[in-house]
């Protein structure tokens, strides 16, 4: 082999290299980021590189969330992967890309400083998906879990809720007036926004102390529910020494002071000797709930050696010496936030047991998270999964969010026939009206949340239904009619050549002869080596007529690809013998050839019978209704209903779409046809003002 043909490179993980800087005409959309990492443009620079050297083949891509957040993800993987094919369809320009498979959408919505609403333009709805994603799994194979049945262990989910405490419900309220105000416009969007009271909604949904430490700790808090359930786990696997993860991304452990920090970064020795002559004034620890949890354990009985923080190990050589600990069982308890213990973390020998604390924003990040649980290599065979949701605050409605939209991702990223159209979302501040609704703890709010779920999955299933029956049609009116007549020759075929060889036996102990270049020759060794001799003339891959034997046309081609000749046995229909350097040897192939005829018929006549019972199947199917029709409609009319009872658009009330019927609507090839009216001549007088 060739150093082109061997050389490879394989990236685990690059969902973390989609910040790619792209040029677009567009300006002041959401949903499009234009910024650059270093390490994407690294990444892009490379695989082309590799591309150029390898014809194409020389970069592979393993990643369990190709698409972490939005659907505009995947022209960035595809300029890693495809960037000549995309050259091929005109599309290596993001505009190209989006007139064939998005578009911008306008709509009013609440501006994030509370002044009122604007126009908000937003690259967030995709159509002409099955063609997308065709040509993405042109480099993409795709696999979900149920396909792949590798060996990881079950999966038990369990939902912890926690009551709220009395402050938390005050300041849930709190958060109800913030957003009034900022609804109202009266708060200056520097001082408070909507980001802004999303966050502290995120913060008071883990603990109420991190918003102000000084708030007593109760105990039915969700830390405090974690730590029991870590604690249980820990003592029924402690001779096993089975090991936990708990995740968090926020009230993550603090850096060190800024002053030592400083010192340390630029190693002067002034500063060193400042560092430690002046004393500089002690900060009060900052409440973290790491430590928080890390303290109760102990309390509790748990070593301290057996509890580590992911943030510990800042290089490495140290995390490599962490995950080898938890891996054997000497820690077993490690805690992390996503962007240091997801991808990439491999410790999930003797896992039992994930704790989520929070929500994180993004679907690929909770996937990312159950990955390292789930996973080929744990020892158990069963797993168990907490998530952690404090009542009556954010939480619920934030992993409900992130969840649906995994959902969406998931519909996408499948072997099923996705939907034509669909809308993204990528959003990470809640509007007014979802934290009023909230904060109010209407029950309609959950009931929105699974009406949108089973209206997106009914959606996809009708869209699964219709594409099967598009199919069937097109079956029915072409395949299965010239596939059926295409047999029934075939059969036509096998039938007039068995004649012909019937009638052209071999005689006993003899050989029928074979005629080449018009000699006819009844010695097996003088046939076959003038067979030979004819096959050294045929230089290209049409086939040549040389003579014929028992009844057929005899004719040879040159395969380059294949580096072989091969014989064509020509009645009605046509017998292939690949030819080797054995002049007997070739002659027995071909009687061998001309033997499998009768299994060819019997193979006809089965695919035959195959079709007519597939197409008297297809004719019963098309036609059908979808069966979840009745129930589609009406919870899209529920869900309808709803966000106009909850004003989850922020737009005040619901916008009825009318609809046109294709009868009514004016022709344009009857205006066409119209007569022309003569122009008047009269001459107008002119105005002197501007009819607006």
């Amino acid at each position: 082999m060739t150093t082109k043909q061997t050389t490879l490179r394989t990236a685990s993980q690059p969902q973390g290299c989609c910040t790619l800087f792209l040029y677009t005409k567009m300006r002041n959309v959401a949903g499009l980021s234009t910024s650059d990492a270093q390490k994407s443009s690294d990444m892009f620079a490379k695989c082309r590189y590799m591309d150029e050297i390898t014809g194409n083949r020389g970069v592979i891509f393993a990643t369990g969330t190709p698409v972490s957040n939005s659907m505009t993800e995947l022209y960035t993987m595809q300029r890693y992967l495809q960037y000549e094919r995309l050259q091929e369809l005109n599309m290596t320009h993001f505009d190209c890309w989006a007139s064939r498979f998005g578009e911008t959408v306008t709509a009013l919505e609440l501006a994030p400083e509370g002044t009122g609403y604007r126009a908000r333009t937003r690259f967030s709805k995709f159509f002409n998906l099955p063609e997308l994603m065709n040509l993405f799994k042109e480099v993409a194979d795709i696999k979900t879990a149920d396909q792949l049945n590798l060996p990881t262990p079950e999966v038990e989910y369990h939902n912890v809720v926690a009551q709220p405490t009395e402050h938390q419900q005050e300041m849930v309220k709190a958060l109800s007036e913030r957003a009034s105000l900022v609804h109202s416009g009266t708060v200056d969007p520097s001082q408070d926004n909507m980001l802004k009271i999303t966050s502290d909604g995120r913060k008071l949904g883990l603990d109420q102390r991190i918003v102000n430490q000084m708030l007593p700790d109760e105990p039915g808090t969700k830390v405090n529910q974690c730590v029991d359930n870590i604690m249980q786990i820990w003592r029924d696997g402690k001779a096993d020494k089975l090991t936990q993860l708990v995740f968090c991304d926020i009230s993550t452990p603090q850096a060190k002071a800024p002053a030592s920090k400083a010192a340390k970064t630029l190693d002067n020795p002034l500063l060193h000797a400042l560092e430690g002559a002046v004393p500089l004034p002690e900060q009060e620890p900052t409440f973290t709930v790491y430590d928080d949890i890390r303290q109760k354990l102990i309390a509790q009985g748990m070593p301290a050696d057996q509890i580590a923080f992911i943030h510990e190990a800042n290089t490495e050589v140290r995390k490599k010496e962490l995950f080898s600990k938890v891996r054997t069982g000497q820690v077993r308890v490690l805690l992390g936030s996503t962007a240091k213990m997801g991808a990439g973390t491999n410790v999930q020998d003797r896992l039992v047991a994930l704790h989520d604390l929070d929500c994180p924003w993004r679907p690929g990040d909770l996937a990312q998270r159950k990955g390292r649980i789930e996973r080929q290599g744990n020892q158990n065979p069963l797993v168990h999964v907490y998530r952690y949701v404090t009542e009556g605050t954010f939480d619920a409605y934030l992993w409900q969010t992130v969840e649906n939209k995994q959902k969406f991702i998931s519909q996408i990223m499948t072997s099923k026939s996705p939907v034509r159209s669909c809308d993204d979302v990528d959003e990470t501040a809640l509007s007014f009206a979802e934290i009023k609704a909230l904060c109010a703890g209407d029950p309609r709010i959950k009931e929105r949340m699974d009406l949108d779920v089973e209206v997106s999955r009914l959606k996809l299933m009708k869209a699964d239904h219709q594409s099967k029956q598009y199919r069937l049609e097109d079956q029915l009116l072409k395949y299965f009619p010239e596939e059926i007549e295409k047999h029934k020759g075939f059969i036509k075929g096998f039938e007039s050549d068995l004649e012909v060889l019937a009638a052209h036996p071999h005689p006993e102990d003899g050989f029928a002869g074979m005629e080449i270049r018009g000699d006819l020759l009844t010695d097996k060794e003088n046939a076959g080596a003038a067979l030979l001799d004819a096959c050294k003339e045929v230089k290209t891959s049409d086939p040549v007529q040389i003579g014929s034997y028992r009844g057929y046309a005899m004719s040879v081609e040159f395969s380059a690809w294949k580096q072989e000749y091969t014989l064509l046995l020509k009645g009605q229909m046509t017998h292939r013998a690949t030819l080797g350097t054995d002049p007997r040897g070739n002659l027995t192939r071909i009687d061998n050839a001309l033997a499998q005829m009768p299994h060819r018929l019997e193979s006809a006549k089965a695919q035959l019978d195959n079709l007519c019972q597939q197409q008297a199947a297809a004719k019963e199917e098309v036609g059908k209704p979808f069966l979840y029709e009745e129930e589609l409609r009406c919870k899209n009319a529920r869900l309808v209903e709803l966000d106009t009872l909850l004003n989850i658009d922020g737009k005040g009330q619901a916008h009825t779409e009318s609809v046109v019927a294709k009868s009514t609507r004016p022709s344009v090839l009857d205006n066409l046809k119209r007569p022309v009216q003569p122009r008047s001549t009269d001459k107008k007088p002119k105005q002197h003002e501007e009819v607006r």
